[in-house]
């Protein structure tokens, strides 16, 4: 099936399993933005809607119904992914609602869910970058789809956290994010520059090595798969 035929069986799929405002906010709910979304991003990103839930209910701290855009849904994984037009979440909310959203995402968070969102202005003209973004997000959840080449959870570790530091990662850094002596943290990044995702960045002086690199080749191959 292609993904217009793919689209319309997901959302039948979830109709069918249906009823009363459930059904019925996925009927009204389900709109240009979160199809967009569907056919240019997710689609391209997964090939399937498997997991996927459309117009998802979730009870807020207030005991009131939310109805997430989308919601992920694995074994290890509750991600909230809400696509936001400009006009309905920040030209035309007043405060209350402001304060509402923050507090929502919140609770999401404490519940356990990681919530993400997308402007719509990207979904539409920025696929791409959205997609970029998604995988980055799955490499967390699913490294060995991505990550063939780095075993176990401690080398991926150590790859996410230098992507977060940016700027060259040191022994010290390992050593103080992962609790570990400095011995074990010169030896992961030493078989960390072997399998080729970091490089060796020597002092001044030429002597010692002190900070390590990221192979930015090795970076596009992993957002890639």
């Amino acid at each position: 099936m292609n993904v217009v035929q793919s689209h319309e069986a997901f959302i039948q799929f979830h109709l069918e399993r249906r009823a009363g405002e459930r059904k019925g906010r996925l009927q009204r709910g389900h709109k240009e933005a979160e199809k967009l979304f569907c056919h240019k991003v997710w689609w391209p990103l997964r090939g399937h809607f498997d997991d996927l839930h459309p117009e998802y209910e979730i009870l807020d701290w207030r005991g009131q119904s939310y109805f997430c855009d989308f919601v992920w849904i694995t074994w290890s994984v509750k991600l909230v992914i809400e696509i936001k037009g400009f006009g309905p979440h920040v030209r035309d909310m007043d405060r209350q609602k402001y304060c509402n959203e923050l507090n929502r995402e919140t609770f999401l968070n404490a519940m356990g869910f990681q919530v993400i969102s997308f402007a719509y202005d990207d979904v539409l003209h920025r696929p791409e970058l959205c997609m970029t973004l998604l995988r980055m997000v799955f490499s967390r959840y699913q490294p060995e789809a991505s990550a063939s080449a780095l075993s176990g959870l401690t080398e991926r570790e150590i790859i996410r956290y230098a992507c977060m530091l940016a700027r060259p990662v040191r022994p010290i850094d390992v050593e103080n994010h992962l609790g570990v002596s400095h011995r074990r943290a010169v030896r992961m990044l030493q078989s960390l520059c072997a399998k080729g995702w970091l490089a060796p960045a020597s002092r001044m002086d030429g002597k010692y090595v002190t900070r390590y690199t990221l192979e930015r080749a090795k970076l596009k191959q992993l957002w890639a798969t």
